[in-house]
């Protein structure tokens, strides 16, 4: 975002908080005149009350030094704040305040899953002054998209989680599969595929390594932490020259995995015209891995790339139950990436009806790779 957009972002909370705290210092003159001496409910347990706003020095500083301090604080820690009286509650509260930290910290995500991604208009709304109709709570936005907070709520259920973990380990006597593809697999000048093969984390059985799909995928079976094993299919749309010819030139069309409906016609991707191999990729699979090109500075066609993950997932091939994994890809640590909640809308992942979480990763470094493959094998029944 622009600086010039959070100087405005900015002085829009302080004259919100602002005209907060003049309403509350209202409310505590007029507490005095009735003789009230502890406006903010609190006490102590020997009865003794707690200080007066006015005696507080914290409470006493401008609103704009209040603000200041607050962007200091993590959300955590804004919240034990507003536990403290009732003058802090409300100034925690702030909707404005909450439209701030949600926009300083929603591009750090490092994953979003399908029951927490904002909705479009709210991050839209963030911009506006006066958005129209009902007022989001930001407050609650946050706290159910933000990673933190999903992963700490994941296990409620211990016993329940136990059971159903035990149930399915009768019925998932093997290892489960994937089917992994994207543009992620082949625009990016550092190959994931290669050094997921070298990772010591992630131990590549290539004694049964899988046979080739036409020279365009291939197969092979890893094992996490040494014990969790699982068979990723690889799955490529161009061969190894025709990938190295279209990183020089980016004009290079064509798309092996998918064929046209008739000769002439452009190569849409749709279940219909999927090449058969790939097809019976999709019915034996337990769930999918899309790598999705994730540098800010290249061109994407993401309804081109939604459509071959709707082709991909079609209900005809499985069932909905089927998670599907996206690798919000980039080639090194120090590109710039567009942000996985963005890249889930610019997916439309919204819109499909099955388990799904965008996980950001880095290519050389497989950063993220393994709490996103820790995620697809919880949703599959493999408990980590």
């Amino acid at each position: 975002m622009a600086g010039s957009e959070w100087a405005r972002l900015e002085a829009v909370v302080r004259h919100g908080l602002r005209q907060l705290r003049e309403r509350y210092l209202h409310s505590v003159r007029d507490w005095r005149e009735q003789g009230v001496t502890d406006p903010t409910g609190a006490s102590d347990e020997a009865g003794e009350s707690s200080p007066e706003l006015g005696d507080s020095l914290l409470c006493d500083l401008p609103v704009d030094m209040q603000l200041y301090i607050m962007t200091f604080l993590t959300p955590h820690d804004l919240c034990s704040l507003g536990m403290t009286n009732h003058y802090w509650d409300q100034m925690t509260r702030d909707r404005l305040l909450w439209r701030y930290f949600l926009l300083r910290d929603l591009p750090s995500w490092p994953s979003i899953e399908w029951h927490s991604l904002p909705d479009i208009s709210i991050l839209n709304s963030c911009l506006s002054e006066s958005p129209d109709g009902a007022t989001p709570d930001y407050m609650s936005v946050y706290v159910k998209s933000c990673p933190k907070n999903r992963k700490s709520t994941r296990a409620r259920h211990p016993i329940y989680g136990a059971v159903t973990s035990f149930l399915q380990s009768l019925v998932m006597q093997t290892e489960p599969r994937f089917a992994m593809f994207g543009q992620g697999l082949e625009q990016l000048d550092d190959s994931l595929v290669t050094r997921m093969m070298t990772s010591p984390e992630l131990r590549p059985v290539v004694s049964i390594l899988q046979r080739q799909i036409d020279g365009i995928g291939s197969g092979v079976t890893f094992q996490l932490d040494d014990q969790h094993k699982f068979n990723i299919l690889t799955l490529y749309s161009r061969t190894r020259n025709e990938r190295d010819r279209a990183r020089v030139d980016p004009n290079v069309v064509g798309n092996k995995m998918f064929v046209p409906e008739a000769p002439g016609d452009n190569q849409l991707a749709t279940p219909d015209n999927l090449i058969p191999q790939v097809k019976e990729v999709c019915r034996i699979v337990d769930g999918f891995i899309y790598v999705a090109n994730a540098e800010s500075h290249n061109n994407h066609n993401r309804p081109e790339e939604m459509a071959q993950v709707l082709a991909m997932t079609d209900p005809t091939f499985g069932p909905l139950k089927r998670p599907l994994l996206v690798l919000s890809c980039i080639a090194q640590p120090g590109n710039k990436r567009i942000p996985c909640v963005y890249m889930a809308h610019e997916l439309g992942l919204n819109k499909l009806q099955r388990p799904w979480m965008v996980q950001n990763t880095e290519a050389s470094t497989l950063s993220g790779l393994l709490d996103g493959i820790a995620w697809i094998l919880n949703e599959v029944g493999k408990k980590m």
